[in-house]
């Protein structure tokens, strides 16, 4: 077999139709005599809505219908098969956050559309919001399926541990902000329903539409072949993509609705803020021997949605005493979501600050420490681990980033008036695969199309899997296409987690082997084949030809098809999520991340001069998309820890800082050029020897840059994003 195909850096299949400008994006869509929908938002925090008046805009020109709680049908508040979905739209007249939805107005055109929402008139019972993480009248709630783990007795260890560190740190509330913004486009024929919308998992939103709605699964369909960005934000199925399903119905047209840059910011999620308190207890040689991890995330009123921030610190070190656990703040603050790498994000720059803290305390190179309690098993089971390549990851850094030439003692690297920090950290990411399912089909002129629901947000999906097919069934790339993003294909999990490619690659696995298993079936009884007789696991397939382990005879895929006159053969195949029970614990991808940076004395201003991660993805499908996958990671780790910061006003629970201008991204000026190197082999968990690697670029990477800080300044920084004021 001609392996070729795989681990080379090829270019994306999908490239060309995306810089021509020949992608559809749901934007992109205009069924004929599509309406246009647009919301209207509430301008409170807390209360209710006491009155509307919707008579003017029901006159305006072109108004085809307005939407609110007074007038919408019942929907469903179900829960998901992925997660719990946001509370329905318009079901009643509370407000619980600033920019909820409270109308839909659908027009004949955007315009009219949105002029005529600015008609719709509301009178408010205002209460007294809260949306302070630290506001004592806030609910905590703890989640049944949430962090609250514990192994040995940690209070007691602490109280006798010869050096204790105990930090608090705070991470800020990001919003996820892809580059489009996210639209859906519903259509009616007769009870069938069709979406193209801004989702990263189509047979989700398909499950999640059909159970809001009250309406049979086989009935919707969602179409999502591009996304112009997410980082988590279409892991949900969020109120507009209901509303347009809604209006459409109630207009009897597709409708129709793109958020605005200011809705995005209060429509689609966010990565919640967290406080987070690290207690380490270690010997005077660096045993780590407890750690304590309490994180305190946010939460909107009337949601569900979850993030293991704590569950890092769980398996990071190896500790006989550990404790973690999670509590969610209730807040009149829009619906929380996942944003790229959800939970670890936040709970990694939390424990590789205070491993970092520790160092100094002993005076220990903080490299050192963590070589020195690294997890040879999982800390809390004893269990192996599938994989773990972290002292690898740690070593390869090391030597090329030059951390060897770091002098220990903080503010004694400068050039000029400018001070220089090395800081590193360790970090993982969890192990996610979920239960997916393909199909392939190889057609008599020797092509082959792969089908899965799954979808491509960006990542490289088309690419890999293309590669990864081509692979497995003796092709050449240019040779199969891969068909994504249609929930009426094979379910497939979403596009999240760093998981998809493991879980789809397993099903191409089991897809390919029923599909050889079928041709074997065809000429079983074939007396002209030179594969009489032969069982799947008796031959091989390369160059387009199924061949006989033995004696290296064989046929190809058209001869056989030809013979029998047929025009294709398809096969589906599925892959389910490793059992719990297995002897070994799966493992994600995991990484050292290096970080100098150059803060001016005078200023305060922070600049990454250089950025080396060195990963362990298991093998490498594409090493210039996993490359850039990282990367792309690493750029929103920068900004986590230098620029973003979702401000809410803490009196009237408006977001002041919703658009482009006012919430800072890291652009090209802010970013060095970002090393990556990769190490270690396959994972056994899955027959493709993934591990992920979309995820791995964003936790590790605002720790590295805190910690380069304080090596930079002597000011330890506790509270993301690093500002001018901490440093002055």
């Amino acid at each position: 077999m001609d392996r070729a195909v795989v681990g080379e850096g090829v270019d994306r299949v999908d490239a060309r139709v995306k810089v021509s400008g020949r992608a559809a994006y749901p934007t992109d869509h205009d069924p004929p005599d599509v309406a246009h929908a647009v919301l209207v938002q509430s301008t409170i925090a807390a209360g209710r809505v006491a009155a509307l008046d919707t008579s003017a805009a029901e006159a305006a020109p072109g108004v085809l219908a307005v939407i609110t709680h007074e007038n919408a049908p019942e929907l469903c508040a179900a829960q998901g098969e992925g997660g719990p979905v946001p509370p329905p739209p318009l079901q009643s007249d509370r407000i619980v956050h600033h920019g909820q939805t409270i109308a839909v107005v659908v027009a004949e055109t955007f315009e009219q559309a949105t002029e005529a929402a600015r008609l719709v008139t509301v009178l408010y019972a205002r209460a007294e919001p809260v949306v302070d993480i630290e506001n004592p009248r806030a609910e905590h709630v703890r989640d049944p399926f949430g962090t609250d783990d514990a192994t040995g007795d940690v209070d007691k260890a602490l109280a006798e541990a010869p050096v204790r560190v105990e930090r608090t740190y705070r991470t800020a509330a990001n919003t996820n902000n892809p580059m489009g913004p996210f639209a859906t486009v519903a259509s009616w024929d007769g009870d069938e329903l069709t979406v193209h919308d801004c989702t990263q998992g189509p047979s989700r939103t398909r499950s999640d539409l059909a159970n809001v709605l009250k309406a049979p699964r086989d009935s919707v369909r969602v179409l999502a072949p591009y996304l112009g960005g997410g980082f988590g934000a279409g892991l949900r199925t969020w109120q507009h993509t209901v509303l347009a399903a809604v209006a459409a119905r109630q207009v009897g047209r597709p409708v129709k609705l793109v958020l605005t840059r200011k809705q995005m910011f209060t429509s689609v999620g966010h990565r919640p803020d967290t406080r987070q308190t690290l207690r380490i207890g270690a010997t005077r040689d660096g045993r780590i021997t407890a750690i304590d991890h309490e994180a305190w995330q946010t939460l909107s009123i009337d949601d569900a949605n979850y993030e293991h921030v704590s569950r890092c610190s769980l398996s990071g070190y190896a500790s006989p005493n550990i404790s973690a656990r999670d509590v969610q703040i209730r807040l009149h603050v829009p619906s929380p979501g996942s944003m790229r790498a959800p939970g670890d994000a936040q709970g990694n720059f939390a424990l590789e600050s205070a491993l970092d803290e520790l160092a100094h305390e002993l005076g220990m190179d903080p490299l050192e420490l963590r070589l020195r309690n690294h997890a040879d098993v999982h800390p809390v089971t004893g269990q192996r681990w599938s994989s773990n390549e972290l002292r690898a990851c740690y070593r390869t850094g090391a030597e090329k980033f030059g951390w060897s030439r770091r002098d220990p003692e903080p503010r004694s690297m400068r050039r000029g008036r400018t001070l220089v920090g090395y800081g590193m950290a360790g970090t993982s990411f969890f192990f996610y695969q979920a239960s997916c399912a393909a199909r392939i089909t190889v057609t008599r002129d020797g092509q082959a199309v792969v089908g899965s629901a799954g979808m491509d947000l960006g990542t490289g999906t088309y690419t890999v899997m293309t590669q990864l097919a081509a692979e497995l069934l003796g092709l050449p790339l240019g040779r199969v296409r891969v068909v994504l993003g249609d929930s009426s294909l094979p379910r497939a999990p979403s596009a999240g987690g760093s998981g998809l490619t493991g879980s789809m690659g397993s099903a191409l696995h089991d897809a390919r082997r029923n599909l050889i298993r079928s041709f074997l079936d065809l000429v079983r009884d074939d007396t002209d084949s030179p594969l009489r007789g032969a069982d799947v696991d008796d031959v091989r397939v390369e160059d387009g030809r199924i061949v006989r382990e033995d004696d290296g005879r064989g046929e190809s895929y058209t001869e056989i098809l030809t013979r029998h006159r047929q025009d294709e053969l398809t096969a589906e195949g599925s892959a389910e999520a490793p059992k719990e029970d297995l002897p070994v614990v799966p493992t994600g991808p995991y990484a050292a991340k290096f970080a100098e940076v150059h803060v001016d004395e005078d200023l305060g201003t922070v600049r990454v001069a250089r950025l080396v991660t060195a990963a362990h993805c298991g093998r490498v499908l594409n090493e210039k998309t996993a490359r850039g996958q990282i990367v792309g990671g690493t750029v929103g780790g920068i900004g986590m820890a230098l620029f973003e910061h979702t401000v809410t006003e803490t009196r009237t629970g408006r977001i002041a800082n919703g658009t482009f201008g006012d919430y800072l991204v890291a652009v090209n000026a802010d970013i060095p050029d970002l090393e990556v190197h990769f190490v270690g082999g396959p994972d056994p968990t899955s027959p493709n020897g993934t591990k992920g690697c979309g995820e791995l670029g964003v936790p590790g990477t605002p720790a590295a840059i805190a910690n380069a800080v304080f090596h930079a300044t002597g000011i330890r920084v506790r509270r993301l994003p690093i500002t001018l004021e901490q440093l002055l």
